[in-house]
Parts: C-alpha cells; sequence; structure tokens
C-alpha cells in the first residue's frame, strides 16, 4: 500500500514553506512520526512526521523547493510481507544504531549539521542522554574549522567548515586575494526585513526616552531570589517586572495598546505582550496572552519556556502570532540605547538597555545608581507626544516604586 507524505496545513498568515532539509533517502525504511522532513517558514521550523511506516520509495521535492499546504512531498510503501520487512531490516538496523548513539537532533542542530555536512556520530553530545546541542556542533565546527570533517556519505569528498556565523557561500570569488561570500537571506531574515521597511514606510514612527532607576528592583531580586526559586522553580529576572510595569501603563494609556486598521483605530481589551527574542534563526517575537491576568512566576515561565524552545527551534506558529505591544530587551547584547521599530500593526514598542552604574543627584547628593534607558517607539498618526511621554513616565514610575505594582497605583 502507497501513503503520501503531504505539505501540513499551514497558518492563513503563511502563505508557503521553504524545504530545508531532507532526514532520509529515497529507499530508506522510515517508522510512523519519525521526522522525515524540515520546512521552514518566515516564522517557524515544521517537522514533517512520516505518516506510516514503510519504505520511502519516491521523493518528489527537493531541498531548497517551496512548497504549498497539501503539496505531494514523497510516497511511502507500507511494508506488509516478511521478505520486505528481511529485505529492509539491514539499513533499519543501522539507523537504528545510528539513533541508539544519537538520540534525535532539534531542528537547530539539524540544520547546522546539514549546513556543515558533518557528520553527527563524529561528536560527542553534552546534552541528555547524548543529544547534540547546539553548543557541541559549533564547537566541533570552531576544532575543525581548517580541517576537513568526514561526511555520512562516503561517495561524496569530505568539505572544509566555514565559518560558524556563516552558512555554507553560494559562491565564492577571489580578486586581489580578496574573498566574498553571497549567501540567501533566510525566509525569516527576509520577513523580518519586509516588516522592518512595511514599519518605517506605513506609520509615523517617533521614539521617546526616559531613564529608570532600577535599586529598588535588584533589591527585591536580591532579597527574594532565593524563597522565589524555591517557591517557584524559576528565577525572578527583570522581564516580569517590565512586563507588568507595562500592562499597567497600557491600562491608563488604551491608545498605546491600539493598532491602525486603514481609516479605524482597534482598541484592545486584552493585553498580549510580545517579548523578542534571540533564536539561531534570528530575532523572533513569542507572545504572551492576557497577562493582565499573569503573576510574576508564570510570566517568568513563560519566558523560560519560549527561550528554551527558540534556542530547540521549537516555537510554534501560535506562539509567535497575534500580540498587541511589543518589548526587546537590546540590554542582554551591551546597548545602552537604541530606537526600536514598530512590529506592525502595533502600534508601540518599548526598549529596555543596558543597566549600568551613573552618577545621579538625590536630595542634593551626588551618587552612584545602576541606571537603565528606555525608549518608546510609537506611531504618531494615532499616539500624540503627550501620551507616549506619560507612558512612559508610569513604566518609570512602577519600576523605580514597585509597590505601586502591588497596590495598583
Amino acid at each position: 500500500m502507497k501513503t503520501e507524505v503531504l505539505v501540513p496545513h499551514l497558518p492563513e498568515s503563511v502563505s508557503d514553506a521553504t524545504l530545508i532539509a531532507w532526514h532520509k533517502n529515497a529507499g530508506d525504511t522510515v517508522e510512523k512520526d519519525e521526522n522525515l522532513i524540515d520546512l521552514e517558514t518566515d516564522k517557524v521550523v515544521l517537522e514533517v512526521p512520516a505518516p506510516q511506516s514503510g519504505i520511502l520509495e519516491k521523493i518528489l521535492q527537493k531541498d531548497g523547493a517551496t512548497v504549498t499546504s497539501g503539496n505531494l512531498l514523497a510516497v511511502i510503501t507500507t511494508v506488509n510481507n516478511h521478505s520486505a520487512t528481511e529485505q529492509a531490516a539491514e539499513p533499519e538496523k543501522t539507523e537504528n544504531e545510528s539513533s541508539a548513539k544519537n538520540p534525535a537532533l532539534s531542528p537547530a542542530v539539524r540544520r547546522l549539521v546539514v549546513e556543515h555536512k558533518l557528520n553527527p556520530e563524529a561528536i560527542d553530545g553534552s546534552g541528555k542522554d547524548g543529544r547534540l546541542t547546539k553548543s557541541d556542533v559549533l564547537n566541533f565546527i570552531k576544532d575543525n574549522a581548517t580541517t576537513p570533517v568526514a561526511t555520512p556519505d562516503a561517495d561524496k569528498p569530505a568539505a572544509k567548515v566555514p565559518s560558524a556565523n556563516l552558512a555554507p557561500p553560494a559562491a565564492l570569488r577571489s580578486s586581489d586575494g580578496r574573498q566574498e561570500q553571497r549567501v540567501p537571506m533566510t525566509r525569516l531574515r527576509a520577513r523580518v526585513a519586509e516588516r522592518l521597511i512595511q514599519a518605517q514606510q506605513n506609520a509615523a514612527m517617533l521614539t521617546t526616552f526616559n531613564e529608570v532607576n532600577l535599586s529598588r528592583i535588584i533589591e527585591l531580586r536580591r532579597e527574594y531570589q532565593e524563597d522565589f526559586v524555591k517557591r517557584h522553580e524559576v528565577k525572578l529576572g527583570f522581564m516580569s517586572f517590565f512586563i507588568k510595569a507595562s500592562v499597567e501603563a497600557l491600562v491608563r494609556f488604551p491608545v498605546i495598546n491600539a493598532s491602525v486598521d486603514n481609516q479605524d483605530i482597534i482598541y484592545h481589551s486584552y493585553y498580549d505582550i510580545g517579548v523578542a527574542v534571540s533564536s539561531d534563526r534570528g530575532l523572533v517575537v513569542p507572545v504572551l496572552r492576557d497577562v493582565d491576568g499573569m503573576e510574576f512566576a508564570s510570566i517568568e515561565k513563560q519566558i523560560a519556556d519560549f527561550g528554551n524552545k527558540a534556542k530547540q527551534g521549537k516555537l510554534s506558529i501560535d506562539d509567535l502570532s497575534g500580540g498587541t505591544f511589543t518589548i526587546t530587551n537590546g540590554g542582554t547584547f551591551g546597548s545602552m540605547m537604541s530606537t526600536p521599530i514598530l512590529n506592525p500593526p502595533q502600534s508601540a514598542i518599548l526598549g529596555m538597555h543596558n543597566i549600568q552604574e551613573r552618577a545621579v543627584v538625590e536630595k542634593g547628593n551626588i551618587v552612584a545608581r545602576p541606571m537603565m534607558y528606555l525608549a518608546l517607539s510609537y506611531d504618531h498618526r494615532i499616539i500624540d507626544g503627550r501620551d507616549a511621554v506619560q507612558f512612559l513616565v508610569s513604566i518609570k514610575e512602577s519600576l523605580e516604586d514597585p509597590s505601586r505594582l502591588l497596590l495598583n497605583l
């Protein structure tokens, strides 16, 4: 019996996907629910599992192909007799032995392995049960950057590994001893570029700044961190304070939580906050839903979960869809001040920056305090400068006196 492998249903916001990696070859034995293919959309990497066990008879779409929902990718022949099973037994054994040595690879790790033509069996895994992590692969690439690396395909010559931060060059030219690389954008990078241009062209974007003294929050974290971790099994970070302060300010200034639809303004009565997270594929913005009803611990756990999913390439379309307001923290990379760009169709975005001790004046005395610059970029078509400034002042007041968050002041 033949079983078709189809592109799964793609969400309405995703028109097509790119086939970035096959994990089986024609003629290989496959098990039901085993991942066959990685599809890259402009938001996430989707895994396509085998719908049935059998032999992968035909591969109809090659790596790099653009596909849409329902497209035929491959055909699996179901094994129904002992002779066919025995015929496929040896490849299956080899695959099982490989799986025993190398547990299932995450999409991020798998993509590095495929791009750099690595043999995962040659890399020692430091993860649970010997699982390969991204760091394991990057360290292997770095250590072998100038030496040929063995590939699983014995018929192909070993390839030199390029820099860990670059994809393999599509073309390599030399002029007067200088080299150039031409690397196609990933779908995510191309989508980000498109949305950034869209934001600048379709909105009257303006940025206002303020600064906040984080002494009280740092003291709270120092005093209660141990008890917080024991009770909730997650660290108390800065982001939960910023999210809580943002929600309080959004309640006071609902236009900041609104969006523009042609000539209409849509006011949202819910608070879905996007938190920008760095991943192997670039910057992604998973969304915390109904944050006004979440406690500090719930926020921290959700952020930690998003961070882990981003590293493993397992963020779903639903994780990245929607949002009424976004927070981005360039301070984790050392940024002191920047003007964040709107995340359409949202009308505002808050930028956090690096915390540094600076001299400030308090009651006539010069003292050192941990200070952070805040930036609010907003769409001036619907948000007046007064509202933007007062919104940022409200966040500043909540952060400098966290008791206001508890007393709803």
